[in-house]
């Protein structure tokens, strides 16, 4: 993990549940660092962070080969955080509709997108890139 003058943190490592503690200890060195941030918006940030995470943890192929980055920017309106990995494509669906009561899976994008004010997904070259915004 590292961090920069800018408010800026980053990790790099593997996909796997351990990196989601690792992303969990980013957003508390965020907090500290950033006390002039309503907690409510970290809070909202690291949840869809963390939905989203745990899907590559979960889905990404080659299983326990897949290998992210994660940048937590801190601007003045806005909370950044961009999740780049080297999965195969994501190729599901986008919609922020929340799957039926008895459904077992399919929440997490709809939670990041009711945790966010945006959020965009895009191939890059051999790359998945999640850019989430939270306002401040």
């Amino acid at each position: 993990m590292s961090g920069d003058a800018d408010g800026d943190l980053s990790l790099r490592g593997w996909a796997v549940p351990d990196g989601l503690e690792e992303l969990h200890d980013l957003f508390e060195r965020a907090r500290s660092a950033h006390p002039e941030v309503e907690g409510a918006a970290f809070m909202m940030l690291e949840t869809a962070v963390i939905e989203i995470a745990g899907n590559v943890v979960e889905h990404g192929r080659p299983s326990g080969r897949v290998q992210w980055s994660f940048e937590l920017r801190v601007l003045p309106e806005v909370l950044e955080g961009v999740l780049s990995d080297d999965g195969q494509e994501y190729e599901g669906d986008l919609s922020t509709v929340m799957p039926d009561l008895m459904s077992e899976s399919g929440r997490g994008l709809a939670l990041a997108w009711a945790a966010l004010d945006s959020l965009d997904y895009a191939r890059e070259g051999d790359h998945n890139v999640w850019t989430m915004r939270r306002d401040r």
